[in-house]
């Protein structure tokens, strides 16, 4: 199982990080933003998380002869999560080395430039930058960074596993078919 796990998990981490890494390095200077980038970054997550789905499955079907209790099969999702987690934060930190680090510095220049743009008040500047200003100092502590960056992936995963075992805990949800 722990083969299993970590090849999924793997998996996972390679269709979550690679994306993640080629827009933070190829479009550093212009990357997604808003709902657009909140859209492909959540959809890119969701597609390398169904194989959560597929390794309770192949658990199931072929090693435990078509039955897995809830428990063991959300324990085994927890787990590829994980694993594709760490990847997804190996990334990230791979984003920040090659772009210098300074990704919240040019987030924040964005997100005032985007502000006055809509028309806010100087006051309202002023507060987002002191905002930004303390994202900043948060950021550069490297295991505030690493948790804010696995709070951002593992829900999708946790979802994603919640979500398997409870189908894939019924025998008849998608039996095996021999022919």
């Amino acid at each position: 199982m722990f083969r299993m796990i970590l090849t999924h998990g793997l998996i996972a981490g390679v269709v979550v990080g690679v994306p993640l890494f080629m827009m933070g390095t190829l479009m550093a200077d212009n990357p997604p933003t808003g709902a657009v980038g909140m859209a492909i970054g959540y959809l890119t997550m969701l597609i390398a998380f169904t194989t959560i789905f597929v390794a309770i499955k192949r658990r199931r079907d072929v090693e435990l002869g078509g039955v897995i209790r809830f428990w063991p099969a959300l324990g085994m999702g927890l787990a590829i999560a994980l694993v594709g987690s760490l990847c997804y934060i190996l990334a990230w930190e791979a984003v920040l080395a090659v772009n210098g680090g300074d990704f919240i510095a040019s987030m924040s220049e964005q997100m005032v430039a985007e502000r006055q743009a809509a028309g806010a008040s100087a006051a309202e500047i002023a507060e987002l930058r002191t905002q930004m200003a303390e994202m900043q100092r948060i950021y550069t502590n490297s295991f505030a960074r690493f948790a804010i960056t696995f709070v951002e992936v593992f829900p999708v995963g946790l979802l994603v596993s919640l979500l398997s075992a409870a189908l894939l805990r019924n025998p008849r949800f998608l039996p095996l078919r021999t022919a």
